[in-house]
């Protein structure tokens, strides 16, 4: 066991997680795109910044809605299955987005697509969080978790660049959506060929109000695993400038469609190069500590972005966001998910998808707010003071979270 933690590749031995692992990258791919191709043309259509706004709104909504019956339909139903019902139901939307955009479809019914995806979401989110334990064994979870991250952010720079390039030669985000939702059925297909023949202690219980709430009560009682998912929130629903990334790129930078993409790939471009890092590097020893001074960093380069002005310092600054935001990624997920017993885990995953899902759509709301109301640059430069403020907050008052040692040695808390 000792020899698996220190294998950097240890979770691709696996073949139901590789399966998964580039489910997940195909997914997050055509999300990637499609994020850049619904910024560039409703800014092109409306430059709006409230509008660019809205389109975290409509996303959220559902998730907050959703969150207490998605994670029980997780704990309950099967989880493969699941995803791979939301994973279609996503993909139907972003052909759906392809016809309006062809048909210059009205901006109501491209937030109803967005929202109907947003649906999907809710659901496929704590269902393909609490199936990944089922697919490695949990002495591992560490190594998948910083894979899962370099996979993922992988997608996240390969997705923005080559949006910004299809919609610069194209003049058009039609064919963006339609390769999104051809990318999304792919992924379907391979959740479906996951062999997952591990036996799981799934939930019981009927519906009720205490059933449901089950997953706030585990988070709220385990302050270690609260604290690292407020603070992502917060640093996210803060510190986030990806909304306003069109406007950066249009007006402040005057950099193009081109130069949008890479603005979206750079913070993923830092966080892959980091989790590469990670996936080599020996266990953190102090991974509260680590946590903490991450979420800094993040504020601290957001706040540098906001004020630049040059295209190369500017993508510098959103590639060091990335790489510290996954530092945070990485312990929280691994937190989350080790630390709680398999008939929670959707709950619990649900808890945490509203959390980190609200932070990145309000998120995008509260950026386009205050850039309306004061501007880009210092809603971002405030976004990031912010982030910082709330991380000495927390690290005062909950103290277990400085005391967190390695993660590698984290036990499952039994309820």
């Amino acid at each position: 066991m000792s020899d698996q933690r220190h294998d950097p590749y240890a979770a691709w031995r696996y073949r139901n997680y590789t399966l998964f692992a580039i489910a997940r990258n195909l997914l997050m791919l055509g999300s990637q795109m499609q994020s850049v191709a619904i910024g560039w043309e409703l800014y092109e259509r409306t430059s709006s910044a409230l509008i660019l706004g809205g389109v975290g709104l409509v996303q959220v909504i559902p998730v907050i809605l959703l969150t207490l019956p998605a994670g029980h339909v997780a704990d309950r139903w099967n989880r493969q299955r699941t995803v791979f019902l939301t994973d279609l139901m996503v993909a139907l939307c972003s052909f759906g987005l392809a016809v309006l955009s062809y048909t210059h479809g009205s901006i109501f019914l491209i937030y109803t697509c967005l929202f109907l995806g947003g649906i999907a979401k809710a659901f496929n989110s704590p269902a393909s969080d609490a199936l990944l334990p089922q697919l490695i064994p949990l002495e591992v979870f560490s190594n998948a978790a910083t894979w899962n991250s370099s996979v993922f952010q992988l997608a996240a720079v390969l997705g923005p660049a080559l949006g910004g390039w299809m919609i610069a030669v194209q003049k058009s985000a039609t064919r963006v959506y339609i390769i999104d939702g051809a990318l999304i059925m792919i992924c379907a297909g391979l959740i479906a060929a996951i062999q997952n023949n591990k036996s799981v202690r799934l939930s019981t219980q009927t519906p009720s109000l205490k059933t449901l709430v089950a997953g706030m009560n585990f988070v709220w009682h385990n302050k270690v695993i609260f604290a690292a998912i407020a603070l992502d929130m917060f640093a996210v629903l803060l510190g986030g400038a990806t909304a306003l990334l069109p406007i950066f790129a249009k007006d402040i930078l005057q950099v193009g469609p081109t130069g949008l993409g890479w603005l979206r790939a750079a913070p993923a471009i830092g966080a892959l190069m980091m989790a590469v890092t990670l996936a080599h590097l020996p266990p953190m020893k102090r991974a509260g500590i680590a946590l903490i001074w991450s979420v800094i960093g993040f504020g601290a380069v957001t706040i540098i972005f906001g004020l630049s002005r040059s295209f190369e310092l500017s993508l510098v600054m959103l590639a060091l966001s990335g790489a510290f935001d996954n530092i945070s990624v990485v312990i929280r997920h691994t937190l989350v998910q080790v630390r709680t017993p398999d008939e929670l885990r959707g709950r619990v995953s649900a808890v945490n998808s509203v959390f980190i899902g609200t932070s990145n759509e309000l998120g995008s709301f509260e950026s386009g707010l205050a850039a309306a109301l004061f501007g880009p640059t210092l809603a971002v430069v405030g976004g990031g003071i912010g982030t910082i403020l709330v991380v000495l907050v927390i690290a005062l008052l909950l103290p277990e979270l400085r005391r967190l040692g390695p993660l590698h040695s984290v036990e499952k808390v039994n309820i």
